[in-house]
């Protein structure tokens, strides 16, 4: 296993790499297996959720079909039948949410135990890393396509005004009991953020360092910074970036780098955008918009708007200028 410190340092790149964070192969070892298999778990189905979501249409013309015709109870029928099993699908992927707050938390407990540095975490176990990329990967994917497609709060909105109002009797009753109000209430606060998936994942970091008063705050922001730099370093260096089966793994570095950051920001008091911070924010801002433009935007949004100390006094103005 490579030095990680010299890559963050890249004090002696002239010599050859010889530490490489691996996105695209790393696997389990017998220390990590438990938790690989639990995490794994979870994300089996990422690529589905992704898929449906993806493939999510929305009932639009039905529902102004419906409210254009409010005493037609054919169109009011075929609205809410249409719209039943898209609640049925939002309630899926909600569901998934929370089992990847579980995961992630599972994740940061063995990524942070004082046993070692996050530093030592990272090298010895990459499997576990590579898992905690792949959930945010996973995550900035999962709120690009919600941000593109207005038809889910529609939708929602529609559901919880059809069913508060009691307007449609005795039709596809059975919703009620898959989505009742308790649950309509909690879907609507998560379908309500413009990233739903990175507000789950940033209460889940906030709650894991709250929850664990003892062990010390540097071990969560120094296991995300640290992420953050090797994914700066992969992405800036020719010598790693060469090592990528896949034009995909640099994009899928460039999501890992930006969601650590968001997560680093939301739970270090000063945030990632002071001088303090350990997070070389320039670079990494730099190297992102060194990236094809296409790949670039939604990243840059995901800075600007999802970060919580963004616009705080201390963040240096040119950092801020950068993201403008």
């Amino acid at each position: 296993m490579g030095n990680l410190l010299k890559v963050l340092t890249c004090t002696e790149l002239d010599q050859g790499p010889n530490f490489f964070l691996d996105f695209e192969n790393a696997q389990p070892t017998d220390c990590e297996r438990d938790v690989w298999n639990q995490v794994n778990a979870v994300l089996q189905d990422s690529e589905s959720i992704l898929l449906g979501l993806q493939a999510y249409k929305g009932a639009g013309q039905e529902i102004r079909e419906g409210i254009q015709n409010p005493s037609d109870f054919q169109l009011q029928e075929r609205a809410w039948n249409v719209v039943c099993p898209l609640v049925i699908k939002l309630k899926r992927f909600y569901e998934f949410s929370l089992r990847l707050e579980k995961a992630l938390q599972s994740l940061l407990e063995s990524l942070t135990c004082p046993t070692y540095t996050p530093t030592q975490h990272l090298e010895r176990e990459q499997a576990l890393a590579k898992q905690f990329a792949e959930i945010l990967h996973f995550t900035l994917r999962f709120d690009e396509l919600k941000m593109r497609n207005p038809a889910i709060q529609n939708d929602f909105s529609y559901y919880r005004r059809t069913i508060s109002r009691n307007r449609i009797n005795n039709m596809n009753i059975e919703i009620e009991s898959e989505v009742n109000n308790e649950m309509a209430n909690r879907m609507s606060l998560f379908y309500a953020e413009a990233t739903p998936m990175l507000k789950t994942l940033s209460n889940a970091t906030t709650n894991f360092v709250f929850e664990n008063k003892t062990l010390p705050l540097e071990n969560t922001t120094d296991c995300l910074s640290t992420m953050a730099s090797v994914c700066k370093v992969m992405l800036e260096t020719p010598d790693y970036t060469s090592r990528f089966n896949s034009e995909d793994t640099q994009l899928f570095c460039m999501r890992v780098m930006v969601g650590v950051i968001i997560l680093y920001d939301h739970v270090h008091p000063a945030g990632a955008f002071t001088k303090a911070s350990k997070i070389d924010m320039k670079g990494c801002i730099k190297v992102l918009k060194e990236q094809p433009a296409d790949n670039v935007e939604g990243l840059v949004n995901a800075l600007k708007f999802t970060t919580k100390h963004l616009n705080d006094e201390t963040t240096p103005k040119a950092v801020r200028a950068m993201l403008q």
